[in-house]
């Protein structure tokens, strides 16, 4: 499968000359909407058409951050004001009836997206709530309880992909241990490893997840120098071996100011790193060409996990 390994954003509510040429003339692997995208449905669908048209690609990536409350990109659409944490309570208070509430709610938000055309949505947030948990977080996480967070990411999984939506659980590793915004500052975590595995990672060890963003946390105890997204040691040991994904590992966005270098830099370390796709949310056109001119080809075994996405999008 012929991509770059880059999903891209745009800057308005319609496509640009520019946009239009890069979607039609570039290979990217997806393009992830915001609210900067989105007047009405009327216009949502139709951009999410011209998107895969201009790719000639039905089941083209469009790709959303609709996870409820504070992170709800189409909330004037939909109405969505529920997080992930009061599902998270529910369940703990009634297990049997949290799940079915869950699943419930699950059926009715994949079923519109799909109506919109969207096909992949980034949930579950797998963050374990801490003491000090940065407020970024926040209610996107389910619980403080790594099992309540571990069992309903399943659940998210399955239901969604069950309903043809493509899911991203994030923040791998972990990004609840951090009291730092990663937007704004890079978090530093000195946590043993040991720790760490106990109850930041046990969320993430999920096989059936087809994708995962990377959190933009540097981890001193396990690697000195680089946060998770330009380290090496923490994909190859930490993601890839002691968590287990298998899965297309997609950096957080390369844009955030927990990283330090310039978007092109950022790129190719990320990649270098281990990363198999790089994710730019600013939708500057210039940058977007920029970085679709410099980043590789999705390698094979990108291709292949990307083969198996398609066939659960509808």
């Amino acid at each position: 499968m012929k991509k770059k390994a880059l999903i891209i954003s745009i800057k308005g509510p319609k496509l640009s000359n520019y946009e239009r040429i890069l979607l039609s003339k570039e290979k990217p692997w997806g393009l992830i909407l915001f609210k900067r995208n989105i007047i009405s449905l009327y216009q949502l669908k139709n951009l999410v058409s011209n998107i895969k048209k201009l790719t000639k690609d039905k089941k083209f990536p469009i790709i959303i951050d609709e996870e409820g409350s504070t992170v709800s990109r189409l909330r004037n659409i939909i109405g969505h004001n529920i997080n992930a944490n009061y599902f998270g309570n529910l369940y703990e208070q009634d297990q049997k009836v949290g799940k079915i509430l869950y699943k419930n709610y699950l059926e009715h938000l994949c079923n519109n997206l799909k109506k919109i055309g969207i096909n992949i949505n980034t949930i579950p947030v797998l963050d374990v709530l801490r003491t000090k948990t940065n407020k970024i977080i926040g209610k996107r996480s389910f619980s403080k309880n790594k099992k309540t967070v571990k069992k309903l990411g399943e659940i998210t999984i399955k239901k969604c992909h069950d309903s043809n939506i493509v899911t991203v659980i994030k923040h791998i590793p972990g990004h609840g241990c951090t009291s730092i915004d990663s937007h704004i500052k890079m978090p530093k975590v000195n946590l043993d490893e040991k720790i760490l595995n106990e109850i930041d990672f046990y969320p993430f060890k999920i096989s059936t997840a087809k994708l995962a963003m990377t959190g933009h946390i540097l981890y001193s105890k396990i690697d000195k120098k680089n946060v998770t997204t330009f380290s090496n040691i923490v994909i190859r040991k930490i993601i890839r071996e002691k968590i287990g994904f298998k899965g297309i590992l997609m950096s957080d966005d390369i844009s955030m100011k927990a990283l330090k270098y310039d978007l092109i830099t950022n790129a190719k370390k990320s990649l270098e790193a281990g990363c198999n796709l790089v994710l730019y949310c600013a939708g500057d056109i210039k940058d977007n060409f920029k970085l679709i001119k410099t980043v590789p080809y999705i390698d094979k075994f990108t291709s292949k996990k990307t083969s198996e996405i398609y066939k659960i999008l509808r």
